[in-house]
C-alpha cells in the first residue's frame, strides 16, 4: 500500500469517526472505550488541535471578552415569588377539612428575570416592572453565585422600569455598569445583550441596533424602544444592553414572535433606552413614583374627511378637540381645531403618537409644537404641567363617595381602551352600595364625554339629575345607576 493510499485511508477513518462521534454526542452516549479504539486506529493521521490564533497577519483578532469581564459581574438574576390564595370549595367544608387537613390554601408563583447593578455603592438594581410585579419576595443572584434579598424601591408600570436595592457586601464590593447617553445611539451600532434567558444562567448575545425610537407596539405602555437583533428571550427581561465600551444603553424588556414569547427569538428584541430608565430611576429614588407632564388636551385622529375640511395635504396628525382650563395647552394658546403635526421635531401621526410622546416627558418640560391652524403653519411652545394621578369620587359627585378613580395604564390605552380606572372602593360606602367595584373601567357616563381622568373630572362641572356609568368588568359590559 503506497503512501497516498495510506493517507486517504487514514483521512477516511478520521472522517468516519468524526461523524460517529458527533452523532454519539448528539445522542448523549459517547463511550470512552470506543473513543480510545478509534483514536488507536489512526495514531498519526490526525494532528493535535492547535490553539486559536490571537492575531492574523499581525493584526489582533477582535474579541468582546475584555469588555464582558467588566460587564458580567454587574448583571444579575432576579427571582420573585408571589403567594396566591387558592379558591378551593372543599377547604371551608368541616368534613373535608377533617378528612384532609393538609388541603393547600395557597400556591407559590415563581418567575425568573434579570437585572443590572447601576450603583455599586448604594446597591441599586434596575429591572423590568413585569419581572417583579405583584411579588411578595424578591432575591437577586450575583454572577459569582451569591444570593441576596432585594428591597423594593419603586416601579413604573407605564414604562416597565423597576428599581430595587440590595445590601452591599463588606468583603466583596459590587460591580456596576455606567449609563451611556442613549440619545447618541444610531442604527447599525453594535450592541451586546446580557441576561438569564429561560433560567439557564448568564448568557451573552450580540447584534446591532435595528431601529431607535420604536413605538406602536400593542400592550407595552409608553414606548421609545431600541430595537435590536441581539437575541432577547424570556428571562432576558431586565437585563443589560451594552455598547462595545461596556456602557449601559438599554434595559432589555421584550421580544416579538408571532407564536408567542416562549417560542423564542426571531431577531426582534426591544430595550428601554438608558436615558429613559435613568430618568425613571431618579424619580423613584426621590419620591417612589413617577410624575409625568401633560398638555391638558383631548385630541382625535385626522382622517381624510377632517384633512380635507382643514386644508391639510395628508391625513395625519392629532386635531385638538378640547383644551382644559389652567392647562399647559391653554397657557400656550392652543385652540380647538389646531392640528398637531410634530412635537420637539418628532413626527405626530395620530393621537396615540401624541399621547405616547406626552407620557415620556417630565413635568416642567418645554415642548415645541408644530401646528396647522386654519390651514397655516404655526409653532407654539408649551411648558408641561403635572398630570392628575387620581381623584376621589366625593369631590365629583356625592353618589360616587367612597370610590377613587385613576388614569388607565398606558398599556390599556395602547390596546385601544379609553376611560378611567376605579382604583378603590371603600366597603360600605355609597359607591359600593351602588355596585361599583375596584378594577372596573368606566368608559362612558351621562355626565358628559371623556377620554381620560381630566375629561372625567371636567364632565362633572354640572352634576346630572340621574348619574349612569357604563363600565367594563372583566369581559362584561353594563350600566350602573348611581343613587
Amino acid at each position: 500500500m503506497n503512501a497516498s493510499t495510506r493517507t486517504l485511508l487514514a483521512l477516511t477513518l478520521a472522517a468516519a469517526f468524526g461523524g460517529f462521534a458527533a452523532t454519539a454526542v448528539h445522542e448523549g452516549k459517547i463511550a470512552p472505550a470506543l473513543a480510545a479504539d478509534a483514536a488507536a486506529a489512526a495514531p498519526a493521521a490526525v494532528p493535535a488541535a492547535a490553539a486559536l490564533p490571537s492575531a492574523v497577519a499581525g493584526t489582533p483578532l477582535p474579541s468582546l471578552a475584555p469588555m464582558l469581564k467588566r460587564v458580567l459581574p454587574a448583571v444579575v438574576s432576579v427571582h420573585s415569588q408571589q403567594r396566591v390564595r387558592i379558591s378551593n370549595p372543599f377547604a371551608n367544608d368541616p368534613f373535608f377539612r377533617r378528612m384532609f387537613p393538609n388541603i393547600p390554601q395557597e400556591r407559590i408563583n415563581q418567575s425568573l428575570g434579570s437585572g443590572v447593578i447601576v450603583d455599586a455603592q448604594r446597591g441599586l438594581v434596575l429591572t423590568n416592572h413585569h419581572v417583579i410585579e405583584g411579588a411578595d419576595e424578591v432575591s437577586v443572584t450575583l454572577a459569582d453565585g451569591r444570593t441576596l434579598q432585594a428591597e423594593f424601591v419603586g416601579s413604573d408600570p407605564d414604562t416597565d422600569v423597576a428599581l430595587m436595592r440590595i445590601p452591599v457586601p463588606k468583603d466583596t464590593p459590587l460591580t456596576a455598569i455606567p449609563l451611556a447617553d442613549s440619545s447618541r445611539l444610531q442604527v447599525g451600532d453594535f450592541v451586546v445583550a446580557v441576561g438569564n434567558p429561560f433560567g439557564i444562567g448568564q448568557t451573552v448575545t450580540s447584534g446591532i441596533v435595528s431601529a431607535v425610537g420604536r413605538s406602536g407596539l400593542q400592550g407595552l405602555g409608553y414606548q421609545n424602544f431600541i430595537q435590536t437583533d441581539a437575541s432577547i428571550n424570556p428571562g432576558n427581561s431586565g437585563g443589560a444592553l451594552v455598547n462595545l465600551d461596556g456602557q449601559l444603553v438599554g434595559i432589555n424588556t421584550a421580544s416579538f414572535n408571532p407564536r408567542g414569547s416562549m417560542a423564542g427569538n426571531i431577531g426582534l428584541g426591544f430595550a428601554i433606552p438608558s436615558n429613559l430608565a435613568g430618568d425613571v430611576m431618579r424619580q423613584l429614588l426621590a419620591t417612589g413614583e413617577v410624575h409625568r407632564g401633560s398638555l391638558g388636551i383631548d385630541t382625535q385622529d385626522v382622517d381624510a374627511r377632517i384633512a380635507g375640511g382643514l386644508g391639510l395635504d395628508a391625513a395625519r396628525g392629532a386635531v385638538v378637540t378640547r383644551v382644559y382650563p389652567q392647562s399647559a395647552a391653554a397657557a400656550a394658546g392652543l385652540q380647538v381645531g389646531d392640528v398637531i403635526l410634530a412635537a420637539n421635531g418628532q413626527r405626530i401621526d395620530d393621537r396615540d403618537t401624541l399621547r405616547n410622546f406626552e407620557g415620556l416627558q417630565a413635568v416642567g418640560s418645554q415642548v415645541t409644537l408644530d401646528l396647522r391652524r386654519d390651514g397655516r403653519p404655526l409653532q407654539l411652545t408649551a411648558t408641561l404641567r403635572e398630570q392628575p394621578r387620581s381623584v376621589t369620587g366625593a369631590t365629583l359627585d356625592p353618589r360616587l363617595s367612597g370610590a377613587s378613580f385613576a388614569e388607565l395604564p398606558a398599556s390599556a390605552r395602547q390596546a385601544g381602551i379609553g376611560g378611567v380606572l376605579v382604583e378603590s372602593v371603600a366597603r360600605g360606602s355609597r359607591a359600593a352600595d351602588n355596585g361599583l367595584r375596584q378594577g372596573d373601567v368606566v368608559i362612558a357616563a351621562n355626565s358628559g364625554r371623556f377620554d381620560d381622568l381630566s375629561g372625567f373630572r371636567l364632565s362633572f362641572s354640572r352634576q346630572p339629575p340621574q348619574l349612569v356609568l357604563r363600565i367594563v368588568r372583566g369581559n362584561a359590559q353594563g350600566d350602573l345607576l348611581m343613587q
